[in-house]
């Protein structure tokens, strides 16, 4: 359904450090960089997320929006966490079961360095 979503951010360096060590964890890598933007995907393939240099202040969605990526497994998404937090994102919420969405669904959320809500999720059950 979507090709990709892009995200502003107003320090093209910083949102490359972070996505290149949060995103390693669930198997994407950085696959273009330009001047002014970066985009993430699958090894060899197309971008997914795209990141855009903005000239002034970014200002992410609000309460509601998230980006959600799959996980292949609970280990993924813990990965992914530690290593968000580890290059400058904030908790969102730590990984584990998700009972009051569905008795498999595991998930940990971030939020990143500037401001966008993400999330690792996944349905395997180890």
């Amino acid at each position: 359904m979507l090709s990709h979503l892009s995200f502003g951010v107003s320090d093209l360096a910083r949102a490359i450090a972070f996505y290149d060590a949060a995103l390693a964890p669930l198997g994407l890598v950085r696959v273009w960089t330009v001047s002014d933007g970066a985009g993430y995907g699958p090894p060899n393939g197309g971008d997914l997320l795209a990141l855009k240099l903005q000239a002034g202040p970014v200002t992410p969605p609000g309460p509601g929006f998230h980006l959600a990526f799959a996980a292949g497994s609970r280990q993924a998404a813990d990965d992914f966490h530690r290593a968000a937090l580890a290059a400058g994102g904030r908790d969102n919420g730590a990984p584990g079961l998700r009972p009051r969405y569905a008795p498999d669904y595991y998930a940990a959320f971030v939020i990143d360095p500037e401001g966008y809500r993400l999330e690792a999720v996944t349905r395997a059950m180890v």
